[in-house]
């Protein structure tokens, strides 16, 4: 058997630590992703889920616990060797895209991959690649102020699969469209995430989204559980 592309063992996260009004937000956490899963993690504002991201995406650490991404401990690594493990193993998704505004699309998914050391070629090939996956091929030499909000976002999924991470990490990636942007263009991403084989972890609120995934997680009280929403029990049965 393939060992998990992330594992959480009980992770801790509390903030205001040694006051009286420290708030613990993660206690002793446990998940574990395998090579290819597609897993949603539901929760309320405030429940935790973008500081779980965190500490997945090795952008902040917990107070205990351990994390492992493709059965590497990283909780001993120096800053160098996290930073070095997200940029070629993590892909980042928010529900904001962030896009570089002076620069087009493609510019946008080429930047990130000429930082981790692929050649200009390389890179102008497999943005070409993945925008005309997401249905964008004739939009590779727009900047983002010409593009739709659903046709950005798409860029930004793009952007975080230039570098062919092992482990995408999206917090609420389709939260800032209405509703029907949003159904197509998380399609978009859910077809490109299982075409590459890559493991996903995706905060969202939206139920039926959360249904369209391999597995799905709550965050409630800082404790991770299995959630079996409603629509997803109907598209079982």
């Amino acid at each position: 058997m393939s060992k998990p592309v992330l594992s959480l063992s009980g992770v801790t996260k509390a903030y205001n630590k040694g006051r009286q009004n420290e708030v613990t937000v993660l206690r002793g956490v446990d998940l574990e992703i395998s090579a290819g899963e597609v897993v949603a993690l539901v929760a309320p504002s405030g429940a935790g889920k973008s500081t779980l991201l965190h500490i997945a995406g090795l952008l902040d650490l917990a107070d205990e616990g351990l994390v492992k991404i493709s059965d590497i401990a990283t909780n001993g690594l120096s800053d160098r060797k996290r930073t070095r493990m997200r940029r070629e193993d993590i892909g980042f998704i928010y529900q904001f895209h962030h896009l570089l505004p002076e620069f087009t699309a493609a510019e946008n998914i080429v930047l990130p991959q000429l930082a981790n050391g692929a050649s200009r070629t390389t890179a102008d090939a497999r943005a070409q690649e993945l925008l005309t996956s997401v249905g964008l091929e004739d939009r590779l030499d727009h900047r983002p102020s010409a593009l739709s909000g659903g046709e950005q976002q798409r860029v930004a999924f793009c952007r975080a699969l230039a570098n062919a991470p092992r482990l995408l990490l999206a917090d609420e990636p389709t939260g800032n469209l209405d509703p029907d942007t949003s159904d197509t263009v998380f399609e978009a991403l859910l077809s490109l995430v299982r075409s590459t084989g890559m493991s996903a972890l995706i905060a969202t609120h939206n139920l039926d989204l959360a249904a369209r995934m391999d597995r799905q997680m709550r965050l409630t009280s800082g404790h991770l559980e299995n959630f079996f929403p409603q629509s997803a029990v109907d598209t079982k049965n």
